[in-house]
């Protein structure tokens, strides 16, 4: 087989030299030698299994005369950032992580890459990363977490969290138990947040081996799946089959199917429109509006559904989606399998993978049509909607399905907020009433960086006079997890001079799921015309914005140069 870095060898003794004084001898060097990126490291049960995974797809490679090498670019996690100023890098380190790949795959001319991880935004830098060296690519996701005890997931830590801030709501040794019990293993938190989402959406693009999202991360089959992709990885190679080749238009539209069947996170109208800016494509706002109006909800998993991913993965994961959607996906799309999606499923029927775990998901005494609906017993269309509006001109996102049915329209009194934090302790003083409709503004891409309002929607859930009544809009964003009615992504953002930006307490604001509105039909209080909200708007704009605080380094490269949230927040060209 053919090497890629041939050429530069000849340049350059010292690259031999530097190759084998880490260890490869002098037929190492001669092989065609693969990336291995992930992101090990300690920083969370996400991370911190993956150099073991990795270790079986380095045996891959060496069964089939490659040689790999293992690199680390370690992520950090949403949860250990909730509540303070660690919370507004999260997103801006898909760019940096995407950029570290990009510096590690452009300095040596690798012949192909495998990817893996587990998380929110370390995915969707790795395929970010894969778009923008479009080499032959495989992406190993990490899976899930064992389930807590009762099948909770980690999002225990919102009730447990605000009843810490209220006197005699709880007590120590429910707090320690809560602590020892709510991540019981490695892996993915084990609900369907942006983590699981978007191993779900690697899976749907065709980046990673079918059925390989969200299996659990204990259990021997996850070891195996990166054995299979060392020895893949090869066959890539050899066939020249690269990322664009995998990653079309209609790989793209196949991901989003799949999200609004699943109930994913709003955070992949962030991720995959971001993804596909790195191949020339744009993936507009509307194409997610346009499909989830098509696309029946099959995915009964939390927080939208009532399962864990663990069950879901049992089920049949992705593979069963699709093989309930297959009337409606383009099952001609190359995979890396070196097949179509379609030839990918009857693989599968084959294997027996659909009913081979099946067992396991009886040990919850659960049977595969309550976690994964057929189409004909789906209840709605869809999981989220685009709203637009005179509040968000540009779009804003909702997941409805995580939403109940009396939440989906509403008309209340804006309630403001500049930072998520001030929000976030009215709440937890009883300040916040219900029907208000809580606005948290300047947390946008070049606000705050983006962070996601988890904390507060929580406290908002969990608060028995709050819950089912209090609507929550901002230019941030939401964890997949997110429950209630919360309207993100509102953009222009408020730190763009967005409409956002100069609503006043007492406004009245209304938004409709079924009419995809977002609007401002009041001031002070009473119903006005659209000219005179305009024209009273126009007048407080005047003022101009909050200023923003002074920054450095990476939060200041980011907070300058990010692009709308309806583009993908990423960096503008």
């Amino acid at each position: 087989m053919k090497q890629k870095s041939a050429p530069q060898r000849l340049l350059w003794a010292q690259f031999d030299a530097l190759q084998m004084g880490s260890g490869w001898d002098e037929e190492d060097i001669l092989k065609p030698q693969i990336l291995l990126e992930d992101v090990f490291g300690d920083s969370h049960p996400g991370s911190t299994h993956l150099a073991g995974i990795m270790e079986q797809a380095k045996y891959g490679v060496f069964e089939k005369g490659g040689f790999p090498a293992q690199y680390h670019t370690t992520d950090i996690c949403d949860g250990c950032a909730q509540g303070h100023d660690g919370m507004n890098y999260i997103l801006a380190s898909r760019e940096a992580i995407c950029d570290m790949i990009e510096v590690h795959g452009c300095v040596y001319p690798w012949d192909g890459m495998i990817l893996s991880a587990s998380c929110d935004k370390s995915i969707p830098a790795q395929l970010k990363a894969a778009a923008r060296l479009d080499i032959p690519t495989i992406f190993v996701p990490g899976g899930s977490m064992r389930p807590g005890p009762n099948m909770t997931t980690s999002l225990v830590a919102g009730d447990i969290s605000l009843r810490q801030k209220r006197k005699d709501a709880i007590t120590d040794r429910e707090i320690l138990d809560y602590k020892m019990t709510g991540c019981p293993s490695c892996g993915a938190c084990t609900f369907l947040g942006t983590a699981s989402t978007m191993q779900c959406m690697a899976e749907a693009l065709g980046l990673t081996l079918p059925g390989a999202a969200l299996m659990p991360a204990t259990m021997r089959d996850i070891f195996a799946y990166a054995r299979k992709a060392g020895r893949k990885i090869l066959e890539l190679v050899e066939k020249g089959i690269k990322v664009s080749d995998i990653l079309t238009r209609e790989a793209f539209e196949n991901a989003v199917m799949i999200h609004s069947a699943i109930g994913g996170s709003t955070n992949a109208t962030l991720h995959l429109p971001s993804i596909a800016r790195e191949l020339g494509m744009t993936l507009e706002p509307e194409l997610f509006d346009e499909l989830n109006h098509k696309i029946p909800h099959l995915g009964n998993i939390t927080p939208s559904g009532a399962h864990l991913t663990e069950a879901f993965w049992f089920a049949g994961g992705v593979p069963m989606v699709q093989k309930e959607l297959k009337d409606m996906l383009h099952l001609d799309v190359m995979t890396v399998t070196g097949k179509t999606l379609g030839e990918n499923l009857e693989d599968l029927e084959r294997d027996n993978f659909f009913e081979r775990n099946l067992g396991y998901l009886h040990n919850y005494g659960l049977e595969r049509e309550q976690v994964i609906f057929p189409v004909e017993k789906a209840e709605e269309k869809g999981s989220v909607a685009i709203l637009k509006g005179n509040l968000a001109p540009e779009g804003a996102v909702i997941k409805y399905s995580a939403c109940s049915q009396d939440m989906r329209e509403r008309k209340g009194p804006a309630r403001v907020f500049n930072s998520e934090e001030a929000a976030y302790q009215a709440v937890v003083d009883g300040k916040v009433h219900p029907g208000d409709m809580l606005i948290i503004r300047y947390e946008g891409p070049r606000g705050s960086g983006m962070p996601e309002m988890l904390m507060t929607t929580e406290a908002i859930v969990c608060d028995e006079r709050l819950n089912g009544s209090v609507s929550l809009i901002t230019d941030g964003r939401f964890s997949g997890a997110t429950r209630g009615a919360a309207i993100g992504h509102v953009s222009p953002e408020a730190a763009a001079g967005g409409p956002l930006a100069f609503v006043e307490d007492g406004d009245i604001l209304e938004y409709s799921v079924k009419n995809r509105r977002l609007d401002i039909v009041g001031i002070g209080g009473e119903e006005k015309s659209k000219e005179e909200i305009e024209a009273i708007l126009a007048k407080r704009a005047q003022a101009g914005i909050v200023p923003r605080p002074e920054r450095k380094g990476l939060f200041k490269r980011y907070t300058e140069h990010a692009l709308s949230a309806m583009e993908g927040a990423g960096y503008e060209d």
